[in-house]
């Protein structure tokens, strides 16, 4: 009978890597782990709360310093626009400023220039008079140098 529970056990032994691992785990163990992961997770949720208030707390002083901040800025340094009403005499700054083109600009980029900007704001489409005239008194600027 020795025998025959020996070799009982030897086959069961041959066989176990074979056999399937018990993925049956014990209910202390799930709550081990289970209990872990909770802590885990509240300690995380309450170093957030924290951490939100105190940035809630330093927010408002460094809100007021960059409102002074931005009010103490120059106001046409974030404008893409020229600023500034037209001079009395045009320069030929001005003129360039108003036809959109370099002050070294050759006659047909002058004439370019001015079609382009006289048909966006002549006075029969709805354009300002006043504008039309300042378009027309750079390109006649432009002329002039031109001529000499």
């Amino acid at each position: 009978m020795a025998n025959t529970g020996g070799a009982a056990v030897d086959e069961m032994m041959r066989y176990a890597e074979y056999t399937p691992k018990s993925s049956i785990r014990s209910d202390a163990e799930i709550d081990r782990r289970l209990g872990g992961t909770l802590v885990a997770v509240g300690l995380g949720v309450a170093a957030l709360g924290f951490a939100g208030r105190y940035a809630f707390q330093l927010w408002k002083p460094l809100g007021q310093v960059f409102s002074e901040t931005v009010s103490k800025m120059p106001k046409s340094a974030f404008s893409s626009y020229y600023k500034g009403g037209f001079e009395q005499k045009m320069s030929r700054r001005e003129a360039s400023l108003v036809l959109g083109i370099s002050p070294t600009s050759t006659k047909s980029k002058v004439r370019e220039a001015h079609r382009r900007i006289m048909v966006l704001n002549h006075p029969d489409k709805g354009g300002s008079p006043y504008l039309a005239a300042k378009i027309n008194e750079a390109k006649d600027l432009f002329d002039k140098e031109h001529r000499r």
